[in-house]
C-alpha cells in the first residue's frame, strides 16, 4: 500500500544535487566554431540542476531539504541564501574550503532553446561520506530527488541507502551518461529527455511507440516507474496504473533552461502528495510549461497559486 503524508501536511522532499551560478547570454543564434556573436542582454541566475529542483518542488509545495556542497565564495554565499528565501532546508549544504562554487554558462537563441557548459567546482566534491552525514534526512523523507551533476559514487551512495532504509527514489539522469545496470532495480522512478533516454537504450524516441519501446527497455532493467520527457509533446508514463502519454500545455518559449528541472520537482511533489500518474504528470506538465514563458532557471519556476484550479489540491490514488 503506497503512503503518502496526512491530508495537509506537506511532502517531505530531500533534493541531491548540484548548487551553480548561471551566466546567461541571449543571441540570435548559437555560433558556429571559430564565429563571434555580439549577443544581447546578460542575466546571473542561482541554477544547478539540484538547486533547480529543490526550489521548484518548494514553490509547488513540497517541504524540501537541499543537500549540496558549495564554495567559500560569494556565489555560494549567495546561492544558500536564496535557497533559504525560497523556504529550502539548507543545513545540508557543505562548503567545501578547496573547490570554487559551479558556474554554468548558458547561451539562449531567439527560439528560446539553449546551450550550456558546466564547471562543477565543489560539486564533484560532494562525496559519499556526505550523505552518511545526512542519513537521518534520508530516513524522514517521503521521496528522494537526484541527478547527475555530482559525482556517480555520490549517487549510488543515495540509491544504495535510500533502498536499504525503503524509500522512493526518482532519479533524473542527467546529464546522460551510461548508469551501473545495479541502480536500476533500486529506482521507484527513471526520468530521461529523449536524448538521455537515447543514451541509456540505444532507441531514438521521436513519439509514442518508440517512447513505448524505450520505456519497456528500463522496466526490463528493473525500473519501478519510467517517464520519458519528450519536451512539447509532453511525456511518456510507463507506471503500474497507467501506461500513456500526458500532452503538455501549448506555450510560447522563452528559454527552456529549466523545463526538465521543473518537471522533476513538480512530479515529486505531486507524487507525495499522492497524485495518481496521469494526473501527477499534468501537474508536472503544466509547471514545467509555465517556466518556459520566462527567462532564468530558479527564478522560472512557478508558484503552486499560478497553476490552473484544478490541480491546486490533491487527488487521491
Amino acid at each position: 500500500m503506497k503512503q503518502h503524508p496526512p491530508e495537509n501536511t506537506p511532502p517531505r522532499v530531500l533534493v541531491i544535487g548540484s548548487s551553480n551560478t548561471d551566466v546567461v547570454i541571449k543571441a540570435s543564434h548559437f555560433p558556429q566554431p571559430g564565429e563571434t556573436l555580439l549577443g544581447g542582454e546578460f542575466f546571473l541566475f542561482p541554477g544547478g540542476k539540484g538547486a533547480n529542483q529543490a526550489v521548484a518542488a518548494a514553490r509547488l509545495g513540497a517541504q524540501v531539504t537541499f543537500v549540496a556542497k558549495v564554495g567559500q565564495d560569494l556565489f555560494g554565499t549567495n546561492a544558500v541564501e536564496g535557497y533559504q528565501k525560497e523556504g529550502v532546508d539548507t543545513s545540508c549544504v557543505f562548503t567545501d574550503s578547496e573547490q570554487p562554487s559551479g558556474v554554468a554558462s548558458i547561451l539562449v537563441n531567439a527560439q528560446g532553446q539553449n546551450q550550456i557548459v558546466v564547471a562543477p567546482g565543489a560539486n564533484h566534491a560532494l562525496s559519499p561520506s556526505d550523505i552518511n552525514q545526512v542519513s537521518s534526512r534520508l530516513q524522514a523523507a517521503d521521496l528522494i530527488l537526484v541527478q547527475l551533476e555530482i559525482p556517480l559514487e555520490t549517487v549510488e551512495q543515495v540509491i544504495f541507502l535510500a533502498r536499504t532504509h525503503g524509500k522512493r527514489v526518482i532519479l533524473n539522469p542527467a546529464p546522460a551518461q551510461e548508469l551501473p545496470r545495479l541502480w536500476y532495480e533500486r529506482l521507484f522512478l527513471i526520468t530521461p529527455n529523449q536524448s538521455e533516454t537515447q543514451l541509456l537504450t540505444g532507441i531514438r524516441v521521436t513519439d509514442e511507440r518508440s517512447a513505448t519501446k524505450a520505456a519497456h527497455d528500463f522496466k526490463r532493467l528493473g525500473v519501478e516507474n519510467v517517464i520519458i520527457t519528450m519536451g512539447s509533446q509532453g511525456v511518456f508514463v510507463l507506471s503500474d496504473s497507467f501506461i500513456g502519454m500526458v500532452e503538455a500545455p501549448v506555450v510560447t518559449a522563452v528559454d527552456t533552461t529549466a523545463a526538465g528541472d521543473v518537471f522533476n520537482g513538480a512530479v515529486a511533489v505531486a507524487l507525495g502528495e499522492g497524485m495518481d500518474w496521469a494526473a501527477a504528470c499534468r501537474f508536472a506538465c503544466q509547471a514545467a510549461a509555465l517556466s518556459v514563458t520566462r527567462m532564468g532557471a530558479q527564478s522560472s519556476a512557478p508558484y503552486r497559486r499560478e497553476l490552473t484550479r484544478g490541480f491546486a489540491s490533491r487527488s487521491s490514488v
